[in-house]
């Protein structure tokens, strides 16, 4: 369960843009906060290495250096907005993703601590909240088909969402008012490319469908199904790379190659895997 992506609905729902390292780098640092069982809070630096971000995302290793150092020079300035309850109304709250960000040139890693209003948003679990495997949106290259994924994931109960108003729409997926504006355009660069790529690499197959008034196209609900084939997020083999070892040296033993470190623990992380799907299988 380590490798699932939680964040509460609200934050699921917010209106934000943000692009796809910059979500990519959000989703690590919760997945790691998880892995480590280091939890999140509004003091301690969450790390996030490019080894990690390689690894999840397979990209080159220059890619990753450089996506890092960018997506740390935007994400400080990148805000949020959702609604919550006040009293008998609801407010719309506006607030930064972070609060501080840094990138550690020589260790090739990023830290990061979540802004006070964000924290509550990824860590209240108790109430209703969305959550997936990271795997699902690693082959996913577009930052519209991520938002889509997470927004569509939240009906899993229902497998089907209800009418989303075009306007909320754009807004929950990160479209700026000035990109798109023409409705053939929206539909073929923004909602047909996120579908296409949800529906080659995610566990689900979606479709979208349009209302009009007259003949104007003013809203879309979305229909998607689990994939018989898909992996179920409970079970996740690891593997370690020399990156890893680097960062832990007690992983090795003593005296042990890097080649033979690995191929230990590679070995044992597989035979896990293996043990947990027979058990699974059994109950």
């Amino acid at each position: 369960m380590n490798d699932l992506v939680v964040k509460h609905n609200a934050l699921t729902n917010a209106s934000y843009g943000l692009s796809l390292v910059e979500q990519r780098l959000i989703l690590l640092a919760i997945v790691d906060a998880r892995r480590s069982g280091q939890g999140i809070n509004t003091n301690d630096p969450l790390t996030i290495h490019a080894s990690s971000y390689m690894q999840q995302f397979n990209v080159e290793k220059h890619t990753a250096y450089g996506a890092l150092k960018d997506a740390v020079n935007s994400l400080f300035n990148r805000q949020l907005s959702y609604v919550q309850p006040y009293k008998n109304t609801v407010e719309t709250v506006r607030s930064r993703w972070v609060s501080k960000i840094s990138y550690v040139d020589n260790e090739a890693m990023v830290r990061l601590v979540f802004a006070p209003d964000v924290v509550p948003l990824i860590t209240e679990l108790e109430r209703h909240f969305t959550q997936y495997a990271i795997e699902q949106i690693a082959g996913l290259n577009s930052a519209y088909a991520v938002r889509l994924y997470e927004l569509l994931i939240a009906w899993r109960g229902a497998g089907k969402t209800g009418v989303i108003e075009l306007q909320e729409l754009r807004n929950r997926l990160g479209v700026a008012d000035a990109e798109y504006g023409e409705m053939h355009n929206f539909k073929r660069r923004v909602l047909n490319l996120a579908l296409t790529q949800i529906n080659e690499h995610t566990d689900i197959k979606a479709t979208y469908q349009q209302y009009k008034n007259g003949r104007t196209i003013t809203g879309f609900s979305f229909s998607f199904s689990f994939k018989k084939t898909a992996k179920k997020p409970t079970t996740t083999q690891r593997t370690y790379t020399r990156a890893d070892l680097d960062e832990t040296p007690t992983l090795a033993h003593p005296g042990e190659s890097y080649e033979q470190a690995l191929k230990r623990l590679n070995t044992r992380s597989n035979k896990l895997g293996t043990e947990e799907e027979q058990t699974e299988i059994s109950l």
